[in-house]
């Protein structure tokens, strides 16, 4: 199986995570509506058993998720089978589970160790394995005292390593240096490159965690220009960092770049999904993609990924030629609110 080492950690995992966003089901950041809609906990559990059953060993998710929900689901998937997966989640928000809400900023060190005694509670576990900052914009100057708690959280065990969930070079750099830290999560798919980050994680050795990877299913090709969202999604909002979905419908822009890259994604049996998994894995060697889901199909087609490997270096060289020049770059306004969903 396609493994791929944990940053500095020296863990390894599979070279594809579960993203745990999906399958926390509903809740709002502030007055917003921020998940996927309704789900169905029977079938995600399963999904995650299944993908663990094809080789996964990397699940990711937030306290932010469902407001605690995804983190419970992970804790019932894993019981038992623990030693079998490397737990990544999430810090920095003040998470009401009741209520479904995420509401306000919370990264002062009593509400980050909080933080971390709740998600083990809900995850169901002793220990984290990668623990993540998930404030994307907090300033970089003044990360001293967020550095100090998570290196504590180490040395009690509670967790083994760190990093931070952001898509701005400075910050990332800014916890680079941290003894324990070992990865960065950023936004990365066929469509989003971001070579300055990889450059660092390459350099620091640094894992990095590609969120957005099937870019919130539009890269899977199972969404036409007839395919509309219920009001329920956050895909049906027209909100102005949301590139990949416009009035609920994907946007038609990204639809042809897909298709003019379809033949090349899908050669050698791979499923569009398993090639742009695929785009990632030969981008850097550094990449841990970690795509969505929320059915067993998702979850094994994205293991299943995992058979076939990278694209060849010749490959990315026609889908750079074809591609080159059409970039849209995601405003850095918007990084922010990004990080928070993600």
């Amino acid at each position: 199986m396609f493994t791929r080492q944990l940053g500095r950690s020296g863990i390894q995992v599979s070279a594809l995570g579960l993203g745990g966003w999906a399958i926390g089901g509903p809740f709002k950041g502030g007055q917003e509506e921020w998940g996927y809609g309704p789900t169905d906990d029977q079938e995600s559990l399963k999904a995650i058993q299944a993908g663990m059953d094809h080789g996964v060993t990397l699940l990711d998710t937030a306290a932010n998720y469902g407001a605690g929900h995804s983190e419970k689901l992970i804790g019932q998937a894993i019981k038992g089978r623990r030693d079998r997966v490397v737990i990544s989640t999430k810090f920095g928000y003040r998470v009401l589970e009741d209520q479904k809400l995420v509401d306000g900023l919370e990264v002062y060190p009593e509400a980050i160790r909080a933080s971390c005694e709740a998600s083990l509670r809900r995850l169901g576990t002793d220990y984290i394995d990668l623990f993540f900052f998930h404030v994307g914009d907090h300033p970089a100057d003044q990360v001293d005292d967020v550095l100090e708690v998570l290196e504590t959280l180490v040395h009690e065990g509670k967790i083994r390593s760190y990093g931070w969930s952001t898509d701005d070079l400075t910050r990332a750099q800014a916890f680079a240096g941290g003894k324990h830290c070992t990865a960065i999560q950023h936004q990365l798919n066929l469509f989003e490159d971001n070579p300055e980050m990889l450059a660092l994680c390459e350099t620091e050795n640094l894992s990095s965690l590609n969120r957005g990877p099937l870019a919130m299913g539009l890269l899977t090709g199972k969404y036409n220009s007839g395919a509309h969202f219920p009001a329920t999604d956050l895909r049906s909002r027209n909100h102005p960092w949301m590139h990949y979905f416009k009035d609920g419908q994907p946007n038609p822009e990204w639809l042809k770049r897909l298709a003019d890259v379809r033949d090349i994604l899908t050669s050698g049996g791979r499923t569009l999904s398993q090639g742009a998994l695929a785009w990632l894995w030969a981008r850097s060697p550094a990449t841990l993609p970690i795509p969505g889901f929320r059915t067993v199909a998702q979850a094994i087609e994205n293991a299943r990924a995992l058979e076939f490997g990278p694209l060849t270096a010749q490959q990315m060289k026609e889908i750079q030629h074809i591609l080159e020049g059409a970039s849209e770059p995601w405003p850095s306004e918007f990084a922010s609110v990004r990080s928070f969903l993600s």
